[in-house]
């Protein structure tokens, strides 16, 4: 052959040999994928210290938990022993194990061995092809690229996390639990020696077939373990005479709607919440026992939210009770469900009103039956006090003061109050609840209830962050998240939506808070927030009503912040208890809606809610802030800031905004005789002996009912006949008021009903004379109520006493 011609083909075939290492080095390299496993995976939660709470299966209907990264050491152990000795000495192929299995497989004509490594193993499980001759090349390629990659306890972990162990469970921590009924890091030597031998041939040996080649392949391999010296001669002893676990064991079922939850929100993954396990198991417990009282009643349901509030974090998360039955709206989790608030939302209007020095604690609030254009609010007493303190209006739960607050501080204002403070489910125009929203007119969820009583508790915590960087911080529920290897598009995009939900979240934070800079404005803010909240949660402390529970005779009881809520119709009983440790929130009721007699706040979810915290620890109160509050003289009869005429006085501690409420307008200089039964007019004061006396009076409507529940009220005596006018307003309407519209009813035969008007005056014997669109109609003395039938349209009614004081008032009959 000719030389050139030789060198030039030469040259050629290295060429190629080159391009063809090349090809072969890059192909190596490139030929383990980045994501080995394809499959999806059971949504697992744990508590705090990661035990488990509950599991759902993987789509595929396996029990697979997301993958491991750490394998226990009795595991590992049993599984190098049995499966692959020399497992951390080979990179992923063992020429020997490979040899032999050769050579016994050619020997007796079929597959008895198969020389695997647990590395190799791995990628068939990854690969999961049929066992062919071609197909165990690639494993063993597979294998070394992985050896490369990754370190020996990835591989392992990996392993273990995908490794078959009979019937649908897949997994080392899926068989822990399914089969013993505890987690992997506790499993015993006897334990992990017979999940070790099941990946082996987990179709042939189960625990209800093959009992006995299951006992014996296991025990087999713990005299290994004693031989090798890996355990000693009374572990050997004590494991082999451990029997074998009769049946798998049901996954725990704590936290059900919580694990649900995290099944719709974060499907396929391994979640860590916050719940403590010891406190929600009691919390569990309790709840279904107070179930099966409520039960008697057809009340069904029941919810309950326990947040740490030092910390943020929730630790109980009864969502509902008799989750197993599937039936009477056990599957609802109530905590995220929007349910009437009914009076649940008071202390944040008293709350905001202390903030801003619109209201003073003490301060008299009016207790009288009211139409504010159609809407007559009543107390749940269907009782009328006439005047009562704000602190005890709250405490009370008095419904027509709450009115009268909120319309003073502006539906619109308080609508975007309870925004900023979380309540998402709050979402249509202030105009659509109007001041209804105070009673139960708009829906909350137990969720943003429990975190917004939580947030005004954690505003007074010495180590806790500015209340107004706080404010609207939900609790947080996840410890610790472990995003594992995305399983399918589904679980990629639930991901993405959770990230990306979060982040919104977060920039929303950002944007509604105010600056974290040290600011002036920013500084007197929170001491309000603090001053305010403390006041609240003092007040809320006096909740005492004869229908409920009296705690304070209960000697090992801590002393609680609490208010409980009664939707209308009687659907939703609410209550929520702050501590300086714990906000609880409980909610009693039927998901589905309807409504029960005695489904009353106070007497279904306030015995809870005790019940609750006479398990959690107790803690002191919460320490008054300090450099807060100011000394002001206030009205010992009005609660308002002293007036002219106040004669009676306390010096109590107050919001510096609550300087600027009005002073007190009850109390009159007024001229008495000298018996004091009469006024005397001025230009009358000369003809007789008279005296000069501070005088605490109310507007006629209030007096009318104050005086029914305080004897020690004295109403302004009459003025002497013949000396002039009254400058007091003697007389009020009670009803109707001034503009209001109304229908009349129809009586059982389907005639026109009637309309009752009624009128307070001062003085008891007065007479009174009614006069309906000038035209007479009657006179009363003692009780000034009368019925008419006014035809539709607009009318005027007029009082006019035996004084000449008149008092008109303007009407609509639609």
């Amino acid at each position: 052959m000719n030389p050139i011609k030789f060198f030039k083909r030469l040259s050629v075939t290295k060429k190629v040999m080159t391009i063809s290492i090349t090809l072969l080095i890059i192909g190596y390299i490139f030929c383990l994928p980045r994501q080995l496993f394809h499959v999806p995976y059971s949504t697992v939660v744990t508590d705090r210290n990661e035990e488990l709470l509950g599991a759902r299966i993987a789509s595929d209907g396996q029990w697979r938990f997301p993958p491991r990264k750490t394998t226990p050491e009795k595991i590992k152990q049993c599984l190098i022993t049995f499966e692959d000795k020399h497992f951390y000495h080979h990179w992923g192929v063992n020429p020997l194990a490979t040899g032999r299995a050769l050579y016994q497989n050619l020997k007796n004509k079929r597959v008895v061995s198969g020389g695997s490594t647990l590395t190799m193993q791995t990628i068939r499980l990854a690969r999961n092809k049929p066992r062919t001759l071609g197909e165990k090349v690639v494993e063993m390629i597979w294998a070394t690229r992985l050896e490369f990659r990754t370190s020996k306890e990835e591989i392992l972990s990996m392993y273990v996390s995908h490794a078959p162990f009979g019937g649908n469970v897949v997994g080392l921590d899926a068989a822990a639990w399914r089969y013993f009924g505890h987690s992997a890091e506790d499993l015993s030597w006897a334990e992990s020696a017979m999940l070790a031998v099941l990946p082996n041939a987990p179709a042939m040996i189960h625990l209800s077939k093959g009992r006995k080649t299951l006992l014996s392949k296991r025990n087999r391999l713990l005299k290994q373990l004693l031989e090798e010296e890996i355990i000693d001669a009374s572990t050997y002893e004590l494991a082999v005479s451990e029997p074998l676990p009769d049946e798998p064991h049901p996954l725990p079922q704590i936290a059900p709607h919580l694990v649900s939850r995290f099944y719709q929100e974060r499907n396929g993954l391994y979640t860590r919440s916050t719940i403590d396990r010891g406190i929600q198991t009691h919390i569990e417990s309790l709840a279904e026992r107070w179930s099966n009282e409520f039960n008697r009643s057809d009340i069904r349901n029941l919810a309950i939210l326990v947040i740490d509030i030092p910390t943020n974090q929730v630790v109980a998360y009864c969502g509902n009770v008799h989750f197993d039955r599937k039936q009477g709206g056990s599957q609802v989790d109530v905590i995220q469900a929007p349910r009437s608030t009914g009076s649940i939302l008071k202390p944040f209007l008293y709350n905001a009103m202390l903030q801003e020095g619109s209201l003073l604690p003490k301060m008299l609030l009016p207790d009288v039956p009211v139409n504010i254009n159609g809407f007559t609010p009543q107390n749940f007493s269907m009782q009328f006090e006439g005047a009562v303190p704000a602190s005890e209006a709250l405490a009370r739960s008095l419904n027509i003061p709450a009115v009268t607050m909120l319309q003073r501080y502006g539906v619109p204002k308080f609508h975007h109050l309870l925004q900023q403070m979380g309540f998402k489910t709050i979402n249509r125009a202030a105009s659509h609840y109007g001041l209804s929203l105070i009673l139960g007119g708009a829906e909350a969820t137990l969720w943003d209830v429990t975190n917004a009583y939580a947030q005004m508790g954690r505003s007074l915590s010495s180590n806790s962050p500015s209340p107004t960087v706080s404010q609207g911080k939900e609790a947080q529920i996840l410890l610790e998240t472990e995003n594992t290897e995305p399983i399918n598009n589904d679980t990629k995009q639930t991901s993405r939506n959770h990230k990306s939900n979060h982040n919104k979240q977060e920039k929303r934070e950002q944007s509604n808070s105010s600056p974290i800079s040290v600011e002036k404005d920013s500084e007197e803010t929170t001491s309000a927030n603090a001053g305010a909240a403390w006041l609240t949660l003092s007040t809320l402390t006096e909740v005492n009503r004869p229908e409920e529970i009296d705690w304070k005779s209960i000697p090992s009881m801590q002393t609680i912040a609490w208010k409980t809520g009664t939707s209308y119709g009687f659907r939703d009983a609410w209550a929520v208890g702050v501590t300086p440790r714990y906000a609880v929130g409980v909610w009693v009721g039927n998901a589905t809606g309807e409504g029960k007699p005695g489904l009353v706040g106070a007497q279904t979810a306030g015995p809870v809610l005790f019940d609750i915290f006479s398990y959690l620890p107790s803690s002191p109160w919460f320490e008054r802030p300090t450099g807060v509050f100011v000394d002001a003289e206030i009205c010992r009869q009005s609660g308002h800031l002293k007036g002219r005429f106040c004669e009676e006085t306390d010096t109590v501690l107050i919001l510096p905004a609550g300087l600027r409420t009005e002073a007190c307008p009850y109390h009159h200089l007024v001229t008495l005789s000298a018996d004091e039964s009469h006024r005397i007019y001025e230009n009358c004061a000369n003809t007789e002996p008279t005296i000069q006396k501070s005088w605490f009076a109310l507007p006629p409507v209030w007096e009318w009912y104050y005086k029914q529940h305080h004897p020690e009220y004295k109403p302004l005596p009459p003025f002497k006949a013949g000396c002039g006018e009254d400058s007091f307003q003697s007389m009020q309407f009670i009803y109707p008021p001034m503009n209001a519209h109304i229908k009349l009813p129809k009586q059982l035969d389907g005639s026109k009903g009637f309309l009752t008007v009624e009128l307070a005056h001062s003085n008891p014997n007065a007479t009174i004379f009614w006069h309906l669109d000038d035209t007479y109609q009657t006179q009363t003395q003692d009780f000034h109520k009368i019925s008419l039938q006014p035809a539709p349209g607009k009318h005027s009614l007029t009082a006019v006493d035996g004084e000449g004081n008149t008092v008109s008032t303007t009407f609509f009959i639609e």
